[in-house]
């Protein structure tokens, strides 16, 4: 099945968004609006050279098949069709055209079938290009989607198949094979041309559009099977594309209202931040310096996109419950007494309680806000967790915040040095702070000279929280 992924910088974001919000941010490129020339070049190039290894395919090497006019109709007619059943898959969208493909390799000629395939895919799009929805040189695009029916198509003729045949199923896994490695590579070198980099992430993204390739292939094969003498029997694709696209329909709806959900969320914790730094400057900002510290930490440590995103919300109202303890124990110049001391600690619960009033992904952020405070070497509060029974996201915020509060000042003491506070995390390196995360914190900063350190990091930061 063709599928077309999004650009590679839209692809960078979705990999560092969450569940959901990754599946539903992703976009498709705006088709109403001409190619960029260097697009249109690359497409031009891709279109080009499928149409080189196409049409000397199709008059040197037709193979056998039916060569009625109506078969062929009927055939493309359904490709158009099936062509335009989209629905989401990881990181793409993908086409159940694999309904259409593979009896079309046994009724026809299967070397014609790629410039076949080529025509239903443009006929498919046809509306899209009449109502203006899709720039006509987008055309280019449709016709180098059509790469992946080459191998295929090599396969079939090389083999000189006249039916399909059970006892025949090691050339049909070496087509399917073919067709997936072509469809890969292709994809593989029109992003080079695009970025001139090798895309490292291709084949994570494409996996899952095979997988559906070949769930669909033996549903194909069947159809193969009854449309042999009687080509009438593929309309039953039909009925089966209607299903696809109704559930397709169904989910992007279902998913649309997640991601309108998460996007709520997100919406109540920046106004959560902003009601923390109304009630207290240094706290918001603070607490907006450690978001950015956190998210450069966390893809050192391998964090996957939901606890990215948890990271980051943790960091961001860590210090929500500093909302209820009175403002002149929190900017005391001088030494807190016991009862002082006291009262601040209970802010990580008077935190969990309020976003657990919030509820939904809120209220889980809120067990790992509990835990910020917890100490690697189990001394900290308010559960006296250690070790790796402290959720990772509240062992980075934890180090981050002691990190951010040693350089800048407060009412009871002036900012340490850069390298002061570098100092402090290794002194207390697996006591207070989980030792991986002061490693990376260190990576990060022994690495570059103390002021653009802090710059490098809060860039990260950003461009990971505007995930």
């Amino acid at each position: 099945m063709p599928n077309e992924l999004a650009s590679p910088a839209s692809r960078t974001t979705r990999e560092r968004s969450a569940g959901v919000e990754r599946l539903l941010s992703m976009f498709r490129p705006q088709y109403a609006e001409p190619m960029a020339r260097r697009e249109l070049r690359d497409e031009a190039i891709a279109a080009g050279a499928f149409l080189a290894a196409a049409i000397p395919l199709a008059v040197l090497a037709p193979g056998h098949g039916s060569h009625s006019a109506a078969v062929y109709a009927l055939l493309v007619a359904l490709y158009a069709v099936a062509s335009r059943v989209e629905f989401d898959v990881a990181g793409g969208y993908g086409i159940p055209t694999q309904l259409v493909l593979v009896p079309m390799l046994f009724l026809l000629p299967p070397g014609r079938v790629p410039l076949l395939v080529a025509a239903g895919m443009v006929a498919g799009r046809l509306p899209a290009f009449l109502n203006r929805t899709r720039h006509p040189d987008r055309a280019l695009s449709v016709v180098a989607n059509s790469w992946h029916t080459i191998g295929p198509a090599i396969v079939f003729v090389a083999a000189g198949l006249h039916g399909p045949h059970w006892s025949a199923w090691p050339i049909l896994l070496l087509a399917l094979s073919a067709q997936l490695a072509g469809d890969l590579a292709a994809g593989i070198v029109r992003e080079w041309l695009a970025t001139s980099q090798f895309p490292e992430l291709q084949l994570r993204l494409v996996a899952p559009i095979f997988v559906v390739d070949v769930c669909l292939s033996p549903i194909g094969l069947g159809i193969a099977f009854l449309a042999v003498g009687n080509p009438a029997a593929a309309l039953l694709v039909l009925p089966l594309c209607y299903l696809l696209l109704f559930f397709a329909r169904d989910r992007q709806a279902h998913m649309r209202a997640l991601l309108e959900l998460s996007s709520a969320y997100r919406g109540t914790a920046l106004l959560l931040g902003d009601v923390v730094e109304a009630d207290d400057t240094y706290t918001g900002v603070h607490s907006r310096d450690v978001v950015q510290l956190c998210m450069a930490v966390g893809p050192h440590l391998g964090l996957d996109e939901d606890q990215l995103r948890h990271l980051e919300f943790t960091a961001l109202l860590h210090d929500v419950g500093k909302i209820a303890i009175p403002k002149e124990i929190i900017n005391k110049p001088g030494r807190l007494t016991d009862e002082e001391r006291a009262l601040i600690q209970t802010h990580t619960l008077e935190g969990e309680a309020m976003l657990d009033r919030v509820g939904g992904m809120l209220g889980d952020v809120g067990k790992l806000v509990r835990s910020c405070h917890e100490r690697y070497d189990g001394l900290g509060y308010p559960d006296g967790l250690a070790g790796e029974t402290i959720p990772i996201e509240a062992r980075i915020v934890c180090c981050c915040d002691a990190f951010n509060a040693m350089t800048t000042d407060r009412p009871y003491r002036a900012a340490l040095s850069l390298d002061e506070a570098l100092g402090e995390l290794r002194t207390h390196r697996a006591t207070q702070f989980d030792p991986r995360v002061v490693d990376a914190l260190l990576a990060m900063h022994d690495a570059l000279t103390p002021p653009v350190a802090a710059q490098a990091v809060a860039e990260q930061g950003e461009l990971l929280s505007a995930a």
